[in-house]
């Protein structure tokens, strides 16, 4: 797999990024607490048939960590998209990164090709559970009272990473990326911003064919209706279950999750 590698000067900050493969552009957008190295098995499965760019998001990852000045993550990767002399791309995120995928695709209709919303967990507008604040101020708390490991061991264990760790492989593999985490997030406040109007009162102008993914074993309280929410607001949208499975779809199962992405991405 021949491909290559650097660091962006995008937007005020620095992005990495690598990109493989030939064919039509498919962008991976990781997980909040991950970084790009989540995709391996899609890298394997995806290059033969796409230029496939994955990144670290600001504050993640080999990345920079965002500053004080208000910023975007949808306007970060239309302007790596630029940098690369990428015009439109298919465009694939994962939880947080299912979030983006979606302000991108509002804000850069011309850039989005098919959209592909994994276990999507950050939707501009739509109502945060008050569990899961709670869970969030947890983190936040151990890594103010100076137990960043602590913050990171709470998160590992969260509800979205229960089910992947059946899985010694994915286990070892997520441990990995947590530890190398900043923990920037859990001990500030972020100055991003989503898209205005925010995305969900404009779901229905998503023009580009969209799947939602999403593991049956996933939050019930969260994750469910919002994958449901989704699929019935884009205009153009599939909904798929993969079985057996919770959050880290692509990870607790990448024979399926990849034979599923690629399915549609050839039939749509």
């Amino acid at each position: 797999m021949h491909g290559r590698d650097g660091f962006a000067n995008v937007n005020g900050t620095q992005l990495y990024y690598e990109i493989a493969g030939d064919g039509p552009p498919l962008v991976l957008i990781h997980g909040f607490g991950l970084d790009g190295r989540m995709w391996e098995a899609q890298m394997a499965a995806f290059t033969p048939a796409y230029q496939v760019i994955r990144y670290d998001l600001r504050g993640f990852g080999r990345s920079a960590v965002p500053g004080v000045e208000r910023y975007t993550h949808y306007e970060d990767l239309q302007t790596l998209l630029n940098h690369l002399h990428i015009e439109r791309a298919h465009i694939l995120g994962l939880s947080l990164g299912g979030g983006i995928a979606v302000d991108f695709a509002l804000a850069y209709p011309s850039m989005t090709d098919h959209l592909i919303l994994a276990a999507a967990s950050a939707l501009n507008g739509f109502v945060w559970p008050d569990e899961l604040a709670g869970w969030f101020a947890g983190f936040a708390e151990a890594a103010h009272s100076g137990n960043m490991a602590q913050a990171k061991e709470r998160w590992l264990n969260c509800g979205w990473f229960v089910p992947a760790q059946r899985q010694p492989a994915v286990t070892a593999h997520l441990r990995q990326l947590v530890a190398d985490y900043s923990g920037w997030h859990f001990l500030h406040k972020n100055p991003v911003r989503g898209l205005h109007p925010p995305a969900n009162e404009r779901l229905a102008e998503i023009q580009a064919p969209t799947l939602v993914i999403v593991g049956e074993q996933d939050l019930p309280f969260y994750n469910h209706p919002l994958a449901d929410h989704l699929a019935g607001h884009i205009p153009n949208a599939q909904k798929v279950v993969i079985p057996g499975i919770g959050h880290m779809v692509n990870m607790e199962d990448p024979p399926r999750f990849n034979e599923i992405v690629l399915t549609f991405l050839r039939q749509n």
